[in-house]
């Protein structure tokens, strides 16, 4: 059996660059990111220093680049002291900035708010010190519960302002996964909101906090301060609730940002999807910070006039970055969406991106093809109905966007004039890793391209030798980067042992398979737990999603192993149609096509041994997709972990029936 993945996935297409953003970007032309590149390969720690230097306002300059005494817990700038906070809105005072819309937030039901930063500057302030009154202080641990907001913004930013570092919850989680993250990050406030508002439902926040409070550990918090978003019934703990407009009442609008190390941990998030114990992921201040403003310049090439939009969530890593963080240090005009893309109609970011010329669009490979089911199945939800004319990149994150989906991406939404970003990183990154920059690498349909300037990223064996172009293996990168996690809290032993494991040289060890081509492009085949042992062959699960998705009928797929006494494994494919989910003869015939569709794009290995037909794939409430419950169902185990975070529970049953 090969020890490597095979890779079966062929592109020749090639798109860009692009003349129109090429010609002020921050980085122009190929020559100019190999300079870069170069520059960085050539002194890491003078690289990082001068970036650091450059981009960043210190309290108290570094001596100290890098210290690697400690491997493989690196610590960067470990002598200087900053605030993000200040980082993000001081710095911008006294400039044309401050008066400059920070945020254009738009409500679940199209209501519009607008707030320059100077005036999230004065909110930011008057929270922070409301927590300052309560007695919070620096290396504190606070819970941010909130849905998508601007006070969601605030609540982090005031925290960062304090140096208390925040750990966010997203609003989809369970009482039970909320619990489990108070604990174990020991938090003494939980910020909150009566309810959050998507899709035209009313969801409680405040009970789900009482509820996790109400089990062994909870009673460590010793506030929990709520947002009034709608108004809804809430039960009420005397002494330990507090309204946030009462607590803001008569706070001054200044409050002198705090100095930190730069080692502090600015958040913890806990990642999503794992069973057993949570894993959080601890970010550093200094070195998180420098890495979200410099990718806002080199991925998204962010000008004064864009107007910016990260589809995601404030309760995963991309709304931390690239909502929270990079863009207001940036000192950018954003967009923030309370809702979901499909209310109240399947047409809404178009819609969003007409209304509000949105200039940079950033959005997950998940949303983007349920929107091309809605699409196809209704022309009033096409993007070409919509004037998009006002994009000039587009980008993909949280998966490997496929190629079928990445060319209807950059044909009708992109207009085919407008650089695809299809973006690898992690939570555990902190930021884009290996990514096109929109003016200078050309591009592959399926390809995240080349890895930033800094980034040693390589594809190597089980022992942890580099592979040869083509051959499929684990993605690593060689030497640390300033925005890398830090340690999982509290289990620095996890740590290691996750992603510094002995056999690959100390390297960091991504998890995802990955191919590198002649180009070196890097190619993402899916997580290595996601690999397929199929008769001795080892085959990426995108690869065999993205072959399903190119047939004309599929919208989207979903492929996952099975025990099989005969090859080791078989392939199930979980599919969702452009058309009504079919019965009988009809979902038998479908199958037997899409099979024979698989072995004529890939070959008879990876045809799909079942079939499961569904109107939708299980999928968290962020859009993705659940694929651990999707190996239960499809060896027909019960499901018995909590499934409250799922945004549609009774698809499991609909896709329990194979062809």
């Amino acid at each position: 059996m090969s020890s490597g993945i095979e890779s079966v996935l062929t592109e020749t297409r090639v798109f860009g660059p692009f003349e129109r953003v090429a010609a002020t970007a921050h980085i122009s032309g190929m020559d100019a990111y190999r300079a870069l590149y170069d520059e960085a390969d050539r002194d890491p720690e003078g690289f990082w220093a001068r970036q650091a230097r450059e981009n960043l306002i210190w309290d108290k300059p570094f001596t100290t680049v890098l210290d690697e005494s400690n491997k493989p817990f690196y610590r960067w700038f470990p002598d200087g002291e900053l605030n993000v906070s200040a980082n993000c809105l001081d710095r911008h005072l006294g400039t044309p900035v401050a008066d400059k819309t920070a945020i254009i937030f738009e409500a679940d039901d199209g209501e519009v708010t607008r707030i320059t930063y100077r005036e999230l500057h004065a909110r930011v302030c008057q929270l922070a010190n409301a927590i300052k009154s309560l007695g919070y202080q620096t290396g504190d641990r606070a819970i941010i519960y909130l849905p998508m907001s601007i006070e969601a913004v605030v609540a982090m930013q005031a925290c960062a302002r304090l140096g208390i570092t925040h750990s966010v919850v997203f609003g989809g989680f369970s009482s039970k996964s909320l619990h489990e993250r108070c604990v174990d990050v020991g938090a003494t406030l939980v910020i909150t909101a009566d309810e959050q508002r998507r899709g035209g439902r009313a969801i409680p926040l405040k009970r789900a906090v009482d509820e996790a409070l109400s089990q062994p550990g909870g009673e460590a918090v010793r506030h929990v301060i709520v947002y009034r978003r709608t108004g809804g019934a809430v039960d009420w703990n005397e002494g330990r609730d507090l309204w946030l407009h009462d607590v803001l009442e008569g706070q001054s609008n200044e409050c002198a940002p705090v100095p930190v190390n730069a080692e502090h941990p600015l958040f913890i998030l806990y990642t999503s999807g794992s069973t057993g114990k949570p894993k959080g992921v601890q970010h550093s201040s200094a070195g998180y910070l420098l890495m979200c403003l410099l990718t806002m310049k080199w991925t998204f090439d962010i000008k004064n006039d864009d107007i910016f939009w990260c589809t995601a969530d404030v309760g995963w890593v991309t709304g931390h970055s690239y909502i929270v963080y990079g863009p207001l240090a940036a000192g950018a005009t954003q967009i923030m969406f309370e809702g979901v893309p499909t209310y109240p109609t399947p047409a809404r970011f178009w819609e969003m991106i007409q209304r509000h010329q949105c200039t940079i669009f950033y959005t997950a490979p998940t949303a983007i093809r349920s929107l091309i089911k809605a699409a196809e199945s209704n022309e009033e939800h096409h993007p070409r109905k919509f004037d998009l004319t006002s994009l000039r990149i587009i980008g993909s994150v949280g998966e490997p966007i496929n190629p079928e989906a990445w060319m209807w991406y950059f044909t009708n939404v992109g207009r085919e004039r407008c650089p695809v970003l299809d973006t690898w990183w992690q939570t555990e990154t902190g930021v884009h890793m290996i990514t096109p920059l929109p003016g200078a690498t050309p591009l592959k349909p399926g390809s995240c391209t080349l890895p930033l300037p800094g980034i040693d990223a390589a594809v190597v064996d089980e022992s942890g030798r580099e592979v040869e172009p083509g051959r499929g293996g684990f993605l690593v990168v060689k030497r640390p980067w300033p925005a890398m996690i830090r340690t999982i809290w509290g289990d620095p032993e996890r740590f290691k042992k996750s992603y510094f494991p002995p056999e690959h040289n100390g390297y960091y060890l991504a998890g995802d398979g990955a191919q590198r081509d002649t180009d070196g492009y890097f190619w993402i085949m899916g997580r290595i737990d996601d690999v397929l042992n199929v008769s001795g062959h080892r085959l990426g699960t995108m690869e065999v999603e993205s072959a399903m998705v190119a047939h004309p009928l599929v919208a989207e797929a979903a492929v996952v192993g099975r025990p099989d006494a005969t090859t080791g494994e078989a392939v199930v494919a979980f599919v969702v149609l452009k058309r009504p989910l079919p019965q009988g003869d009809e979902a038998n015939e479908i199958a037997r096509e899409l099979r024979d569709w698989v072995g004529r794009e890939i070959g008879p290995i990876a045809k799909p041994r079942e079939i499961r037909f569904g109107e939708n794939l299980p999928k968290t409430r962020s859009g993705k997709i659940m694929r651990r419950l999707l190996r239960l169902v499809a060896q027909d185990q019960p499901i018995t972990q909590d499934v409250s975070t799922l945004e549609n529970p009774a698809i499991l049953t609909q896709l329990s029936q194979s062809y």
